[in-house]
């Protein structure tokens, strides 16, 4: 199912897209089997996790987004693994933000070009992250080059 959004329904979304992106574009929803999404000029923007709307990566690297998410950064030797759908495992993280709560979502990047990787959801505390030396930390929701990644209208 496709549709455009109203104003009201866009307005739900101030808080996540900044206000002047959403004054500009033309905003879809889009509900398949694989999920909810929002668009803009065929470029996810949102998707539904837990009811709730995510920002995509698009968001991002666009810099549509108005939320802020905490960050993880990882080494060199995680990226493929991460870029594969992997989820974020403890020894491959070199700062974590020990103010991160579990249950929150995350952003992932790398360390030595601070690009985006992918957005998952904190299995642990930061805290307790910081005393884990290994494990699953991060769920991992979406990276570069998944189904939303590659998702058009």
């Amino acid at each position: 199912m496709r549709k455009l959004l109203r104003k009201k329904e866009i307005r739900k979304l101030e808080g996540l897209i900044k206000e002047e992106i959403l004054k500009k574009v033309k905003l879809e929803e889009f509900k398949d089997n694989e999920g909810d999404f929002i668009f803009s000029n065929g470029i996810p923007l949102l998707f539904k996790f837990n009811n709730s709307w995510v920002l995509t990566l698009h968001s991002f690297i666009k810099e549509f987004n108005e939320v802020q998410y905490k960050k993880i950064i990882v080494d060199a030797g995680a990226i493929k693994f991460i870029v594969n759908g992997a989820d974020i495992m403890r020894p491959g993280i070199t700062k974590i933000n020990l103010e991160i709560e579990k249950g929150e979502i995350l952003i992932i990047k790398e360390e030595t070009h601070n690009k985006s990787l992918a957005l998952g959801v904190a299995l642990f505390s930061g805290q307790e992250m910081g005393s884990m030396d290994s494990g699953k930390v991060i769920k991992s929701l979406h990276y570069v080059g998944d189904f939303i990644w590659n998702k058009k209208l």
